[in-house]
Order: C-alpha cells, then sequence, then structure tokens
C-alpha cells in the first residue's frame, strides 16, 4: 500500500485515521500537525512534524500523498493552498469509510472525506475536498461544490446544490430543490425550506435569516486553534 499522512491530529483527524485504516487502501505513517509536539503519539500514530517537513518526508518514506483533517472549510482550502507550495507533487487522497453507501453513478474528487454511516444517493456529485459526516445523507442529484461540509445526521433532499466553502451544522435537514449559496452556514437542528443566499448564516425551523458572515467567521468550536494559519512559520 501507499504511503500517506494525516494532516491535523485532532478528533477529526482520528475519525479520518478510522476511515483509511478501514477503507484499506492506504498506508498511514502518522499525523502532521502544526499544534502538536513532534514525537507525541495520537490513536497510536507518531506526530512526525509539521507541513514544512512534508518535503522531508516525502523523501525519507516515499511520501505518495496526503489527507487534510481540518473541519473549518475556508482554513482546510487556506492549508490545502500552503501545502501546494510546500510540497506541490503530493496527491490529495479521497477516504470513505466501508459503512458509507454510495449510490449509482455517484462522482467524488480529491481529498474529500466521507464518514461512517453516510449515504450519498444516486446521481450525486461531490466536488474536491469536501467533508460528509457521520451518518448525513445527501439527497439524489444533489451537488456539493469545493470546500463545503455537511455535518452529523444532516438529511437532505434531492437536487441540493451546496455552494463553495458553505457548511450544514448537525442535525439539519433541507426539503428537496435548495440552493444554498458560498461561504453560508445553516445552523445546527434547523429545517430549511427555501433557497439561502451566499455568505449568510441561517437557524431555526423553518430556517430564517440571521445575518450576513465573512469568509473568516468561525462557526466550530475548533475555530480559534485555526484562526490565523499566517502566524505558522513559512517555506523559505
Amino acid at each position: 500500500m501507499k504511503n500517506i499522512v494525516i494532516i491535523g491530529a485532532s478528533g477529526h483527524g482520528s475519525m479520518i485515521l478510522d476511515c483509511v485504516e478501514k477503507q484499506g487502501r492506504y498506508n498511514v505513517l502518522g499525523f502532521v500537525d502544526s499544534f502538536k509536539e513532534k514525537g507525541t503519539i495520537q490513536n497510536g500514530y507518531e506526530i512526525l512534524g509539521c507541513e514544512l517537513d512534508l518535503p522531508r518526508l516525502t523523501a525519507k518514506f516515499d511520501l505518495h500523498g496526503i489527507i487534510l483533517a481540518i473541519g473549518n472549510n475556508w482554513t482546510r482550502k487556506n492549508m490545502a493552498d500552503r501545502i501546494g507550495d510546500i510540497a506541490p507533487d503530493l496527491r490529495f487522497v479521497t477516504a470513505i469509510h466501508p459503512s458509507a453507501l454510495i449510490g449509482k453513478d455517484v462522482k467524488i474528487g480529491s481529498g474529500s472525506v466521507i464518514m461512517p454511516g453516510a449515504i450519498v444517493n444516486a446521481n450525486s456529485r461531490i466536488a474536491d475536498f469536501c467533508i460528509l459526516n457521520t451518518k448525513s445523507s445527501l439527497g439524489h442529484d444533489g451537488r456539493m461544490e469545493e470546500f463545503s461540509s455537511i455535518a452529523s445526521g444532516v438529511c437532505t433532499g434531492g437536487n441540493l446544490t451546496l455552494g463553495r466553502f458553505s457548511a450544514v451544522s448537525l442535525g439539519a435537514n433541507i426539503i428537496e430543490n435548495i440552493t444554498v449559496g458560498e461561504h453560508s452556514v445553516i445552523g445546527a437542528g434547523s429545517l430549511v425550506v427555501k433557497d439561502v443566499g451566499g455568505y449568510s448564516v441561517v437557524y431555526g425551523s423553518p430556517a430564517r435569516f440571521i445575518r450576513k458572515r465573512g469568509v473568516t467567521d468561525p462557526y466550530l468550536s475548533s475555530d480559534r486553534k485555526f484562526s490565523d494559519l499566517t502566524a505558522l512559520p513559512m517555506k523559505i
């Protein structure tokens, strides 16, 4: 099996590790994390360094690819760009847990993650770097644009279009034929019955517009940790 590392040793990284191990396509060498001490152990795997160490790891271990374990959509994009500068030859691999149900004529992009018990119904399209979390479902002919995410327990009707960088939070429900614009967030437990514009925060049952949001506005409990990737050391 080809060697990969997981970028991010958080709880999300542990879930992705489980997906990769059970999928059985890649050999995980360990984690890469800018916020944890090199040499420490996470789920039986070593923290091998930070992303600046990727060229060294590639040469030492014949590293084939990486997978990003970063829940925040915008931060995940910034890290993908950063790694593209540091180690442009590395591939971003996809992880699909074997308990996920993938329908007919589904396409899933590189760097995306499909978690345990997720359902992707027929004719759906999942772009690069998306997350479909535990026991969530994407209805038939659904489309997730790049760097979008659907949290655990979400149920979506057919023909959803989820815009770039947008997030559907825990346990929300979306009826059929809904479009969600880019960089929007749907709050936990919401019921979405009409289209959602871009750069919006909506929640409630039925969901209503609450406010506009910026691309860097936090929406996850872990966001503070990754709030300023520009503070990390850059390749010279």
